[in-house]
């Protein structure tokens, strides 16, 4: 026999048992799935036999671990029925390439009609899997046989992908033979995925798959047209480069080309941002240019550059933040634990700012205010600012998209930029890599540079912001006049280096330990480079220091 701590209990189960039925025994206590098990602060599968003296809670899909594992099931249910429902050599490539909403964006393509009709088959397949209790095996191989294996199955991002492993062995999953790799961990079977549906949408199809929120719930699919459009134009720059997956950045580094990279990157950008001030030039009535977009997405730095090429275009810009027009701090909101909320529109003066914008639209001179963000009040330091014909004003905040932090200014005077770092770098064709990764890692090496937070503060810090980006920003995304794309697809390749050293640094004993050993994980499928080519005015100088702007 064997005893286990659970819940402040000790309790006594037959030796080799697992821990999915240690956990149906629990399983009463929780409202959704428990889909993992975390052992003496470490996350385990549910696979695994429990092992004595050890302590045991778990985990459901409204953790994130817990949602990512039913998330990767989910996808290794769907690619086993695409493959089984259209037959193997009729598939010439299965690729996840985007998040909407709930959903995965998936591109199939083949010798076969994608259509509704094949959807429902496919659905209907996945259901046999479901109700069948497959169970989800994992095996260990060595990376040359897997390389092999891949290159077989024609997954050659696979197979390049493992050519840079510098483990011997990976790990990989089946079902039934269906094999297939991902990184992160796996449901015990296909049991546990009862909760999805797919969908037609452009040239490929939707997985709709539940959220954190509503575990057992799968919210209707919602199209983000521009957003979709973003991302497809990205992923579109990524193919055109010849670095789409993380194999072919790691193949482009070793072969030298890492330089024109990052050069040919870079001047893509610019032309966007040039583009973009183009068509505020074209429109005189613009004069409040409100940029947008989550934690760590490259605001600021966009910012100035953008200002650069108004001024470009004849254009007199003036940067304001909406910071500067924050409540006293005593004044600030408070979350329903008691602290300070200062992601909400109330943090904000609003009545100040229409009536400052508005004096401002109207020709009259108004006084800028200044945050104190020491003492936590707003200053004026005898600032004015009056706005002539070629004047612009270049207004950065979270709630910028939101219409009732500008009520009172005309829609026909406001030019809305929504700012996001949308990844399009994939891993291989199954995984893609969630644009929340590329924020967080960027955020990790900021504010360890510029606030002296460490690793763990600023994991530990994520959930929050992540709830306030739900709120306050991303539900206004679409009404943005133009979306910007502030990802770089070379960029885990420099930021590898700075990210590494700062999540060794997290203790193993504390709650952030888990997420940190994720981002090392996934840091280590990448070739480190030097950041001596990187410009001044990049967007990453923002992160790793050495930008020639004021950030």
């Amino acid at each position: 026999m064997i005893h286990l701590n659970i819940a402040g209990e000790t309790h006594e189960y037959e030796d080799g048992i697992l821990l999915k039925f240690v956990a149906a025994r629990f399983q009463e206590r929780y409202d959704s799935d428990i889909l993992l098990a975390v052992v003496d602060g470490k996350l385990q599968e549910l696979g695994k036999p429990a092992k004595d003296g050890s302590t045991v809670s778990f985990l459901t899909a409204r953790e994130q671990p817990g949602m990512k594992t039913y998330q990767r099931s989910a996808l290794l249910v769907m690619m086993k029925a695409f493959y089984e429902t259209v037959g193997f050599d009729r598939v010439e490539k299965v690729s996840v390439k985007y998040a909407i909403g709930s959903g995965l964006f998936i591109e199939p393509k083949g010798d076969f009609v994608l259509d509704a009709a094949l959807l429902d088959r496919v659905k209907a397949k996945m259901w046999e899997y479901v109700e069948a209790e497959l169970p989800i095996v994992k095996r260990s191989v060595h990376t040359d046989d897997a390389m092999e294996l891949f290159g077989r199955h024609r997954m050659f991002d696979k197979e390049k992908l493992f050519r840079f492993r510098r483990v011997s062995r990976v790990n990989l999953y089946s079902i039934g033979g269906f094999e297939d790799y991902y990184y992160g961990y796996m449901t015990p079977n296909t049991s546990y995925i009862r909760y999805f549906d797919l969908f037609l949408y452009r040239h490929g199809m939707v997985l709709m798959l539940p959220d954190a929120s509503a575990p057992q719930t799968v919210p209707p699919f919602q199209p983000r047209e521009k957003l979709f459009s973003v991302l497809c134009d990205s992923d579109a720059w990524a193919g055109k480069l010849g670095v789409p997956t993380v194999g072919a950045l790691n193949e482009r580094i070793t072969e030298g080309g890492f330089n024109d990279l990052v050069l040919i990157q870079e001047a893509i950008m610019e032309k966007k941002m040039g583009d973009i001030a183009e068509m505020i030039a074209a429109q005189p009535d613009k004069k409040f240019v409100m940029i947008a977009g989550p934690s760590s997405s490259g605001k600021t730095t966009f910012s100035h550059r953008l200002s650069i090429q108004l001024r470009a275009k004849g254009l007199n810009p003036h940067p304001i933040s909406v910071d500067n027009y924050f409540v006293n701090r005593v004044d600030s909101p408070l979350n329903p634990d008691g602290s300070k909320n200062y992601e909400a529109l109330e943090c904000v003066d609003v009545k100040q700012f229409n009536r400052d914008m508005s004096d401002l639209l109207a020709g009259r001179t108004i006084n800028l205010p200044v945050y104190n963000f020491i003492s936590g009040e707003r200053e004026y330091r005898g600032g004015t600012l009056t706005l002539g014909a070629d004047d612009i004003l270049v207004i950065e905040g979270i709630h910028c998209l939101n219409e009732k932090l500008s009520e009172s200014l005309p829609r026909e005077n406001k030019f809305k930029i929504y700012i996001s770092a949308l990844t399009q770098l994939n891993v291989d064709e199954h995984n893609r890599i969630p644009t929340t990764d590329g924020r967080l890692i960027r955020r990790i090496i900021r504010d360890a540079r510029t606030r002296g937070a460490t690793a763990q503060d600023t994991i530990r810090a994520w959930p929050s912001v992540r709830r306030g980006e739900e709120e306050n920003i991303f539900p206004y995304q679409e009404d943005a006049d133009v979306m910007f794309n502030s990802a770089l697809v070379y960029e885990f390749a420099l930021l590898k280096q700075y990210a590494e050293p700062l999540l060794f640094g997290v203790p193993r004993d504390c709650e952030e330990y888990a997420e940190a050993k994720r981002l090392l994980k996934f840091l280590d499928y990448f070739l480190g480079v030097s950041s001596e080519y990187i410009p001044g005015n990049s967007i990453l100088r923002e992160f790793i220091g050495g930008s020639c702007f004021d950030v």
